[in-house]
C-alpha cells in the first residue's frame, strides 16, 4: 500500500510533509490521515481552490498564473513551493487541473492534472490526463501523487 510505504519513508529519513491541493480539494491530505501514525510527519495542508488563495496562501506569483495559467506545472511548481516554506516541511505535493465534467478546453481538457513535489530542495513536475467522473478524476490524482512522492523520496535517498 502507497500510504504505509510513504509513512515508513517519512519515519527512516525523519521527514515532514504537507500539501497544497486545488483540483484534489483535500484528497490528498485525507489519504495521509487515513494513515494511523501520520501525525507525527504531517502537521498542515492546504486547500487553495481559487487564484487568490494560491496567492494569498502559497504566494503563487500572479504572472506565472497569468503566463501560464492556473492549471499548469509552473503554477503547480510554486504551490508545492510555497506550501513547504509555510508549514516548515521538507516535503510537499501540489495538484492543480481540470477535474471536469466542464471546464476544460482543447489545451487544457477535463482530467488534465498538474503535480508538483518537493525532496529537499529539488522539485520535479508533471502533466497527467486521467479519465473518468468528476470523482475518479480526483481519486486518481490523490493516489498518483502519493505514489509518485514514494518514488522522489526514495530516489532522494540514493542520491
Amino acid at each position: 500500500m502507497t500510504e504505509q510505504r510513504l509513512l515508513q519513508l517519512l519515519r527512516e529519513n525523519n521527514l515532514k510533509i504537507t500539501t497544497a491541493e486545488s483540483c484534489t480539494g483535500g484528497l490528498v491530505a485525507g489519504l495521509l490521515c487515513d494513515i494511523s501514525g501520520i501525525s507525527a510527519h504531517f502537521e498542515e495542508g492546504y486547500i487553495t481552490y481559487s487564484e487568490n488563495s494560491k496567492i494569498k496562501n502559497l504566494n503563487v506569483s500572479q504572472d506565472t498564473l497569468d503566463n501560464y495559467g492556473v492549471v499548469s506545472v509552473e503554477t503547480a511548481q510554486e504551490m508545492a513551493k510555497g506550501v513547504l516554506i509555510k508549514a516548515n516541511a521538507n516535503c510537499s505535493v501540489a495538484t492543480t487541473g481540470v477535474a471536469g465534467p466542464t471546464g476544460g478546453t482543447e489545451e487544457t481538457p477535463v482530467g488534465c492534472v498538474c503535480f508538483a513535489w518537493c525532496v529537499g530542495d529539488k522539485t520535479y513536475s508533471e502533466r497527467v490526463i486521467f479519465e473518468g467522473t468528476r470523482m475518479e478524476v480526483r481519486m486518481q490524482a490523490a493516489s498518483y501523487a502519493l505514489e509518485k512522492l514514494c518514488e522522489y523520496i526514495e530516489k532522494n535517498i540514493k542520491e
